[in-house]
């Protein structure tokens, strides 16, 4: 692995306005469905790429933890259209429910994720996978079982983060698949520091982004996207129960081919929000410099920050990001 210095004012407080973006887009669905059809509807937009033995990267969550994708509509999903899947995870790099395998499958049939089988990828050990073009690691040490695994769905609830800013996508495979010790470790802290938490803005924001190329250079073509944006506390699902209230409003479901598009799409609607809406999250996501993972995707050649958002809801009408500045996309309420 290796270790360079961050290149200072990489712009992860920043936000860049679509205007101001350049290269090529890709499709963006939406609905602003949020319910188990809803999911179901996109999800069918984006299956295409999935074959073989399918894993479903899902963030399930501390015990009880209030704000994750609910479990019946991803129990939904699986019926009717993933019946061979599994759902994956690692073990977390902090002491709690989720700690040991042990622990964590306790927590599991606490949260109800008893409907199918949950893989923990760093069961039985690790894996290396290569990083390409990074300026931090040359490899990334993954859970083992990831390697079994033809195709991965990553089911992702956007929301806050304490460290990231925000956890999308890129969030949800670079440390939902780096196994506990080892690769969560090496992304979050210096070697030989006393602080397990000590690496933060940029650097952090490039190390995670490495570790999500990591994933998605290995499934290929064979990986697909789905942000629910719903109950979006500035905390992340792995607070549990401690989470901060939900103060932003429910936004819909986005989903892509292209990680960069869905998650820099997920962003432009939070920023499309009426300021006192989206304050919070905002004022979360800037102060930790998250934007960073957006603009080192893009340095990354990880997919486009410009994109066509297509609405399902009205026969795959184009949403102009300037019209959702502008408020016109209405936004869903829970349904």
């Amino acid at each position: 692995m290796a270790n360079q210095k961050a290149v200072p004012g990489s712009g992860g407080d920043c936000y860049i306005p679509y205007a101001e973006r350049t290269g090529e887009e890709s499709v963006v669905y939406f609905t602003r469905d949020l319910s188990a059809e809803g999911l179901l509807k996109i999800f069918q937009r984006v299956k295409g790429p999935l074959a073989g033995k399918i894993a479903i990267k899902l963030h399930t969550g501390e015990p009880h933890g209030p704000n994750i994708i609910p479990r019946p509509w991803v129990e939904n999903l699986i019926k009717k259209e993933l019946p061979q899947a599994s759902i994956v995870e690692t073990n977390t790099y902090y002491e709690g429910g989720r700690y040991t395998t042990e622990e964590h499958r306790k927590t599991l049939e606490v949260n109800g994720w008893t409907f199918c089988p949950v893989d923990i990828m760093d069961e039985d050990g690790t894996v290396n996978l290569p990083v390409q073009e990074g300026k931090w690691f040359t490899e990334m040490s993954m859970g083992g079982h990831i390697t079994e695994y033809d195709s991965l769905y990553v089911l992702n609830h956007f929301k806050g983060h304490t460290q990231r800013g925000f956890g999308g996508t890129n969030k949800n495979i670079e440390i939902g698949c780096a196994d506990g010790r080892i690769g969560k470790c090496a992304i979050h802290t210096t070697p030989g520091s006393d602080d397990m938490w000590d690496i933060a803005k940029e650097e952090f924001m490039e190390r995670m982004t490495e570790s999500a190329k990591a994933v998605a250079d290995h499934f290929g073509e064979h990986i697909t996207f789905v942000n629910v944006l719903r109950n979006m506390s500035v905390s992340c699902d792995c607070e549990g129960t401690a989470a901060m209230p939900v103060v932003t409003p429910n936004i819909g479901i986005l989903a892509s081919t292209d990680i960069l598009a869905v998650d820099q799409a997920s962003i432009d609607l939070v920023y499309a929000l009426q300021e006192a809406d989206h304050k919070d999250l905002v004022e979360r996501i800037e102060s930790r410099h998250g934007l960073r993972q957006l603009t080192y995707m893009k340095e990354l050649h990880m997919g486009n920050d410009r994109y066509r958002l297509l609405d399902i809801d009205h026969q795959d009408a184009v949403i102009a990001p300037a019209d959702a500045v502008e408020g016109v996309v209405p936004f869903g309420s829970d349904q």
